[in-house]
């Protein structure tokens, strides 16, 4: 249960890096202070609800995409996120596909960057000074 929890919460805190870090680099990309978290869990629920479809999708049917399946649900997950969320923007209509790949790139990349690094740094110390018998791996 502990480590559900773990893997949960450095999710949610890397798609957190990774929309701000997209949000800090590009131009157009928008999202409201008020409906950020909002935001954060609509696009990491899509996410995690696209994955095992776009998996089952690229082992059956298009294997090529198999090693790119996190970049496709960062894409599916940022365009569905805009259509629910009125707070959210990924472009104006000039640069809208421009915007949409280099924010897939940049959340995907912030993300992966602090899925990393959390459990390894953040988590490990924290369970290290609680002096709990978490394993984290």
């Amino acid at each position: 249960m502990m480590r559900l929890l773990i893997s949960t919460t450095a999710t949610i805190v890397a798609n957190a890096v990774g929309l701000l870090l997209a949000a800090a680099l590009l131009q157009d990309f928008r999202i409201d202070a008020l409906s950020f978290v909002v935001v954060l869990l609509v696009f990491t629920g899509v996410m995690i609800l696209t994955g095992p479809l776009v998996t089952k999708i690229a082992i059956s049917s298009m294997p090529q995409i198999r090693g790119s399946i996190a970049l496709v649900t960062a894409f599916i997950g940022l365009k569905v996120t805009e259509w629910l969320m009125p707070g959210f923007t990924i472009g104006e209509a000039s640069n809208w596909l421009s915007n949409w790949l280099a924010a897939t790139l940049l959340v995907w990349l912030g993300s992966l960057i602090a899925e990393i690094l959390l459990p390894l740094y953040v988590f490990k110390s924290l369970a290290r000074n609680q002096g709990s018998n978490i394993n984290i791996r």
